[in-house]
């Protein structure tokens, strides 16, 4: 299933009410299931951003409607890319010229 890297920010909502994050992880993780995808790794973090989630899921229209929908409660801004695991990268390297 494909990987995904989401960087996140968190609103001036999210900050006020930080102490929710745990729920809200716990919430976003049973979305995430409901529609086929898995939140592996979050991550709270310093500089640029404030946390990072690693999440596998069937599609881009899967990550981009979850992300929507997570970032619609008003408490994160995110940014998310598409990551390719170690093992496919020869398949990558297999492709070029």
């Amino acid at each position: 299933m494909p990987t995904y890297i989401s960087l996140l920010n968190f609103t001036d909502q999210g900050v006020k009410t930080i102490k929710d994050l745990p729920a809200r992880l716990s919430a976003a993780r049973q979305l995430m299931a409901s529609r086929g995808a898995t939140l592996h790794s979050y991550f709270l973090t310093m500089g640029q951003y404030d946390a990072v989630s690693i999440v596998e899921a069937p599609d881009e229209e899967t990550v981009v409607s979850l992300s929507i929908a997570i970032a619609g409660a008003g408490n994160i801004r995110t940014t998310t890319i598409r990551a390719f695991t170690e093992e496919e990268i020869p398949g990558i390297i297999d492709k070029l010229p």
